[in-house]
């Protein structure tokens, strides 16, 4: 019997905003930049079309978000 794949089911579970946001953060690279609960937000009203319901998955959201916040990153201005 196959055992279960639990990478694959701790990346399909559905997460509150403060689970998904500890479990985005956890071993990032140093490199990508890190995410908050206000940019998480942000993102959410962004990309609504992404939240058939108010959860997250890793799965479905952290390449989506990697990839927001590096470009958001990328366009503000300069300090």
């Amino acid at each position: 019997m196959k055992s279960p794949d639990l990478d694959r089911i701790r990346s399909e579970h559905k997460r509150t905003l403060t689970e998904f946001l500890k479990l985005y953060n956890e071993n990032l690279p140093s490199m990508f930049p890190r995410a908050t609960t206000p940019l998480l937000k942000e993102f959410k009203k962004t990309h609504i079309s992404l939240f058939a319901n108010s959860e997250w998955t890793l799965d479905q959201h952290r390449k989506k978000v990697m990839d927001w916040l590096t470009l958001r990153k990328e366009i503000s201005p300069k300090k």
